[in-house]
């Protein structure tokens, strides 16, 4: 018979509110419509999150990636524990500038990933919006693209699997530093403003209260 807490968590709403991590001239977020843009310029990138961290859950977002030669430049949407903490718990989706018809998955357990898995969309992602879609639980993790599922995690004994509470995040910064331009290609800029657009933005119902978590 089926756990109904475990059933309970894939229920979702709309999200409310979000915290801007930084550049909140960058960002603008409209409650009533459930939208979210974010731009890449001059200022350079920003962030947002959620402002409540969720134990296991279904996250959904539609998004229509920035157009133009977007070379460099990383956009996405995931989950982490805590951007920055070397110990953080991450599921991923990011999309890589240099290619626009391939999305990348990922996940980490404690600050270690390497579990990196690269799909062809079958389209280009700044062309239209699509919906992406993670669902994590204690045991599984499943990310979707408009309804399929391209990717299916499940915990493995003996191997760590995400289980901090976890922020939902999105965010474009220029990626093009890492591992001399090769994840993400050469920054280029030469289409700035490059803006990401977020809709139609949905989070667990329950936030996480049962957890050992020190942030």
């Amino acid at each position: 018979m089926a756990d109904p807490a475990l059933h309970d968590i894939h229920q979702t709403q709309p999200i409310k509110e979000i915290a801007i991590d930084y550049t909140p001239e960058a960002c603008t977020h409209c409650a009533d419509t459930n939208s979210i843009t974010l731009t890449f310029d001059h200022r350079g990138g920003a962030r947002w999150r959620s402002t409540t961290r969720f134990l296991y859950g279904t996250f959904s977002s539609l998004i229509q990636c920035p157009k133009g030669n977007t070379s460099g430049l990383n956009f996405n949407i995931y989950l982490s524990s805590l951007e920055g903490d070397k110990s953080q718990d991450e599921i991923d989706f990011e999309f890589l500038g240099k290619d626009k018809t391939i999305v990348q998955t990922n996940y980490y357990t404690t600050g270690t990933g390497n579990r990196e898995q690269i799909h062809d969309l079958g389209f280009d992602c700044s062309d239209g919006f699509h919906e992406y879609v993670i669902k994590w639980g204690p045991d599984l993790i499943e990310w979707l693209i408009d309804g399929k599922v391209v990717r299916r995690a499940e915990r493995k004994e003996g191997e760590g699997f995400p289980n901090k509470p976890m922020f939902l995040y999105a965010s474009v910064w220029d990626a093009s530093y890492i591992d001399e331009a090769r994840w993400t290609g050469p920054f280029v800029g030469c289409d700035a403003p490059y803006v990401c657009l977020y809709e139609n933005i949905h989070v667990p119902v329950a936030t996480a209260v049962h957890c050992s978590c020190d942030s």
